[in-house]
């Protein structure tokens, strides 16, 4: 029962909680304060159930993900079960397969694209379950930039004497290196693998997102970005139009439904 389920956040995702303001929230929902645009009731509420969610019978299967890893440049498939979308009229639900082979773990979460109320059941032998989990956590957050007409991006960023500079490229490609390079610097690095843009009456505000345990919310306004590759000397080429388009839509985190 939902009564005996106990929320608990994990240490990555500590240092970006904020106090209840507006109403104190059941034990078993999570609330996610959204921008202004939604008004007034501008919260998205998740509600946690523990136990197995049944989809519709007319529920169809859009979208498959299998569990695959990349070792030393070699993509290694472990489960063909990872997590799948399905689509029953304006609902969707992503069903899941937790990829930790020592714990049997399943969910199902059920949203919608024009509602703040979603739902997630966790099917697990545990008292105390986490509902930002991996995969769960980037998919609500892929969502939720859906919803907002934000952008998540596969890149590093720093903020240097208030001015943010983004690094994007593909996995191997140096993001994490440069960024250690500016931190060495002085500048404050705000995420090195995963950002969120967000367009503000201000410009484009660049977001870090809960990855390592001690990530702490970090933010910029956007001055420019720079798309890595290795080479042999440092220079700088300027791209512009359906090129640079292009280059920075690769590194985006799209799941194609």
């Amino acid at each position: 029962m939902d009564s005996e389920l106990d929320i608990v956040a994990s240490e990555r995702f500590l240092r970006f909680l904020i106090p209840e303001t507006s109403h104190q929230s059941p034990s078993n929902e999570v609330s996610i304060p959204q921008p202004p645009k939604w008004g007034t009731d501008n919260e998205l509420i998740i509600r946690v159930h523990a136990g197995t969610k049944v989809l519709p019978d007319d529920a169809q299967r859009v979208f498959h993900a299998p569990f695959v890893e990349e070792i030393s440049g070699i993509r290694i498939q472990h489960n063909p079960e990872f997590w799948s979308i399905w689509k029953c009229n304006s609902d969707l639900f992503i069903k899941i397969v937790f990829p930790v082979p020592s714990i049997e773990k399943k969910a199902v979460l059920k949203f919608s694209l024009d509602s703040m109320h979603w739902d997630i059941w966790i099917e697990c032998n545990e008292k105390q379950v986490d509902p930002f989990e991996y995969p769960l956590d980037g998919l609500i957050l892929y969502y939720l930039t859906v919803i907002n007409n934000d952008i998540m991006i596969h890149a590093s960023g720093i903020n240097h004497e208030g001015k943010g500079y983004l690094f994007s490229g593909v996995s191997g490609k140096g993001k994490t290196t440069i960024s250690g390079l500016w931190d060495n610097f002085g500048a404050h690095v705000i995420h090195d693998d995963r950002l969120i843009l967000r367009n503000t009456v201000d410009g484009y505000i660049i977001h870090n997102t809960p990855v390592y345990d001690y990530d702490e919310p970090g933010k910029a306004p956007l001055e420019r970005i720079f798309i890595i590759e290795h080479g042999t000397d440092n220079k700088i080429e300027p791209v512009s139009g359906l090129n640079a388009v292009s280059l920075v839509m690769a590194n985006c985190i799209q799941h194609n439904w």
